[in-house]
């Protein structure tokens, strides 16, 4: 079993900047799969961004340039450093872990893109 801790959700103006955190329980984490997805109003789940137990991002094309996903082993947590955040950036973001043939999910965190 993993454990994931979301934290950094906030209210933000048009153009603002947040940074999200999710921390992991567990030994191995070096060895997870970790992503942040999002989920609006009325809206399935989505992809925002992942990253390999290597370090390899991979990120939705509605974030790529604005959104950066990171990783500390030290501190078995995952970052998403979200800048230039627009409206319809408006979610919920749910850290995601991917231990082998397993997954986990966190309790998510709310972002609100406003003025």
């Amino acid at each position: 079993q993993v454990q994931l801790v979301e934290s950094g959700g906030g209210l933000v103006q048009p153009g603002g900047s947040l940074r999200l955190s999710c921390a992991a329980s567990g030994s191995f984490f070096r060895l997870y799969v970790m992503g942040w997805y999002r989920q609006a109003p009325g809206k399935q789940r989505e992809l925002v961004a992942v990253i390999t137990s290597d370090g390899s991002p991979n990120y939705a094309d509605s974030v790529k340039g604005r959104f950066t996903i990171s990783r500390d082993n030290a501190k078995n947590t995952v970052y998403l450093q979200m800048n230039s955040l627009k409206p319809e950036d408006t979610a919920v973001y749910y850290c995601k872990c991917d231990r082998g043939v397993s997954s986990y999910w966190g309790q998510g965190t709310q972002v609100t893109v406003s003025s």
